[in-house]
């Protein structure tokens, strides 16, 4: 059984949340917490496997009470959090703390039920997470960066859960004349633009939300708009993404494989594919896929990983040239990169 604590300040969150999780034979709630002090107490009493945790609370905000958790008592956390711009940018902070997830809370109190059925397969798959500190990037990254060729290239990023911290990881490595980057990150639609933004302002990269027929360029990374699909295309020369609609792949919209195959079509031995933490096997045909392309392909290992889904079934498949911790990645792909396209065919 998998024990979770809701911790939520409307009581009838609190009810509905308790009662729906309660359904699942897997998972036990072992309470409900008003407010972060009360969630304190019962954390220490109850053990709880896993938090669910509203982030705009009285008494103590949610950021505040998830930084202390994480260095008092780390634990899996998922964080619910409505659709407004402020609890959209809290939602990242919180993933930046420590926070395995985010997941929408609906506007309406006849939603929740709506949102306790997703939360139950979410609140499985932190059971299963690993918390890891996190840590400064190697300053000798800076020296293989400077001499990075990046014309043509392309480097592809695919993450679910635990990603948005990876992600940063990686992309603070990166030179300002980096490869024209696309990322897909599941992550629901309210929340992209916010973590574009954040990531732009941490990096030297350019990062943000990729707009239908935006050019992918050095030292700009777009990031798939959540609920929308984000395909490389090539117009002679020039790399450019189309943004659309289209059914669920995998359950994900938008989705790693479909980002990844369009790559393998468009950019074949002239890219790069990361595949990192995440639940699930999203990624990682169209990993494979690249590399048959000739692209090279590097794989999240399992010890470093949040949740160990994708790049595991990516290993399995064949579809990673390198399986590397995440604080190595970066240097893998300056690797690939100084190395030209005849090592990316891996």
């Amino acid at each position: 059984m998998i024990k979770v604590l809701v911790v939520d300040d409307s009581a009838m969150v609190r009810q509905v949340l308790s009662k729906e999780l309660a359904r699942d034979p897997e998972i036990e709630v072992v309470g409900a917490a008003p407010d972060p002090y009360v969630a304190r107490d019962m954390v220490v009493e109850k053990e709880p496997d896993v938090l669910t945790l509203d982030i705009e609370m009285p008494r103590m905000d949610g950021i505040t009470f998830l930084r202390r958790l994480m260095h008092y008592h780390p634990m899996p956390v998922i964080v619910v959090s409505s659709l407004t711009q402020r609890g959209s940018e809290l939602a990242l902070e919180a993933l930046a703390a420590g926070a395995v997830d985010v997941i929408e809370k609906p506007g309406s109190s006849y939603q929740i039920g709506d949102l306790a059925a997703q939360l139950c397969s979410r609140v499985k798959v932190a059971a299963t997470a690993r918390l890891h500190t996190r840590s400064t990037t190697p300053a000798q990254l800076d020296a293989p960066a400077a001499l990075l060729r990046t014309t043509n290239r392309v480097l592809a990023i695919g993450a679910s859960t635990g990603g948005t911290v990876a992600i940063e990881s990686i992309l603070v490595a990166m030179p300002a004349n980096a490869p024209g980057t696309v990322i897909t990150q599941h992550m629901p639609a309210a929340f992209t633009r916010g973590l574009a933004a954040r990531l732009n302002g941490l990096t030297r990269m350019e990062v943000r939300e990729a707009a239908d027929g935006e050019s992918v360029t050095p030292g700009v990374a777009l990031i798939a708009p959540g609920d929308r699909h984000l395909l490389l295309k090539r117009d002679g020369a020039r790399y450019f993404v189309r943004v659309k609609d289209g059914p669920r792949v995998n359950n994900f919209r938008p989705s790693v494989d479909v980002m990844f195959q369009s790559v393998a079509q468009s950019a074949g031995r002239n890219a790069i594919g990361v595949i990192l933490t995440g639940m699930g096997a999203d990624g990682a045909r169209g990993l494979v896929q690249m590399r048959d392309a000739g692209a090279h392909t590097i794989a999240q290992d399992q010890a470093s990983c949040v949740v160990f889904g994708m790049p595991k079934v990516a290993i399995e498949l064949g579809g990673a040239c390198q399986v590397l911790p995440l604080d190595r990645i970066a240097g893998g792909i300056f690797n690939a990169i100084a190395e030209g396209p005849a090592a990316l065919a891996g």
